[in-house]
């Protein structure tokens, strides 16, 4: 596995509405975090999502960034940023 090639980012629309919507410091963050995802996906705080095969999210923060890794293809694909909210019981 050949991790030293730079990998192309793709965000969905709803993705990107999203990341629009974010408070600058945390847009900053977030965009920090795909920075460094183009160039290796595999670093920071990431955890394979069960019951989908290439599914994985990347915590920044309270935020989550869900992508998928397209290894043939060198492409990550993020479809969802979102913030962690917890639940009060």
């Amino acid at each position: 596995m050949n991790l030293n090639k730079n990998w192309h980012i793709i965000i969905t629309d709803s993705a990107k509405k999203n990341f629009r919507r974010l408070p600058k410091n945390d847009s900053k963050l977030i965009e920090k975090a795909i920075d460094q995802m183009e160039l290796n996906p595999y670093l920071g705080d990431i955890v394979k999502l069960g019951g989908e095969e290439n599914s994985w999210r990347r915590r920044v923060g309270s935020y989550r960034i869900i992508f998928e890794i397209l290894f043939e293809k060198n492409i990550i694909y993020i479809y969802q940023i979102k913030r962690r909210v917890s639940k009060t019981y």
